[in-house]
């Protein structure tokens, strides 16, 4: 079973790379140089030289990929790639998109660890979860919140590549934001993850700031 789920998550971030590189590629290098702006303001695009500089890369690729919808087709790369006369699918790459359009997206809180498995609450949806023999077990510690996606294979779920782990001090702030949202369905979740994101991303800009000041509904540097 585990060597099954090794391969078919293979397959699947391969399938990724496979979309991206139409999608990222030359015809699409000012969706991308614009979607960068989006995401990253209202600071510029972290230098290449930073340690953070791949970890942050792949948090906004993943972001391009399952959320934001490209301009010249308002649906993100994973819901347009049927749309498009370059790509091409094997029934087998079909199954894994509709297993991609299935992910989950959220913020999750590490509870503990149970043997091989993780178990996580989907602070958004307010439900725990186990992940069975995580593709990803490094950097959890009790109470660590933390954005990423789920993609379902099977039974089990795989983590995306994308982690955006908040500072344990955030907590009550984040929690706090958690129930507005839990309260009202009209906010977009999409946007408080991001807006997250972007407190996360302050915090590396602001050094001298204390982090309540940058995790607050002013928010330091805040544009």
């Amino acid at each position: 079973m585990i060597i099954e789920v090794k391969a078919m998550e293979k397959a699947i971030f391969n399938l990724m790379q496979k979309a991206l590189g139409h999608f990222a590629g030359p015809d699409f290098r000012n969706e991308v140089q614009f979607a960068k702006g989006e995401f990253f303001a209202p600071m510029s695009v972290p230098d290449d030289t930073l340690p953070s500089f791949e970890y942050r890369m792949q948090q906004f690729y993943d972001w391009y990929f399952f959320t934001r919808p490209l301009r010249g087709f308002t649906q993100s790369p994973l819901e347009a790639l049927f749309m498009t006369r370059e790509l091409r699918f094997t029934p087998e790459e079909t199954a894994l998109i509709e297993k991609l359009r299935q992910h989950r997206h959220s913020l999750f809180e590490f509870l503990k660890r149970k043997g091989e498995s993780l178990v996580l609450k989907d602070l958004l949806k307010n439900e725990k979860i186990i992940i069975e023999s995580p593709n990803f077990s490094v950097g959890f510690e009790p109470g660590a919140i933390f954005e990423t996606r789920l993609i379902p294979i099977d039974k089990i779920w795989i983590f995306a590549r994308g982690f955006c782990f908040h500072p344990l001090e955030a907590r009550k702030y984040i929690l706090s934001e958690v129930k507005r949202h839990r309260r009202d369905p009209d906010l977009d979740r999409d946007e408080l993850m991001l807006d997250l994101f972007k407190k996360s991303l302050r915090t590396e800009q602001y050094k001298h700031v204390p982090l309540e000041k940058i995790y607050s509904a002013e928010g330091v540097g805040k544009s």
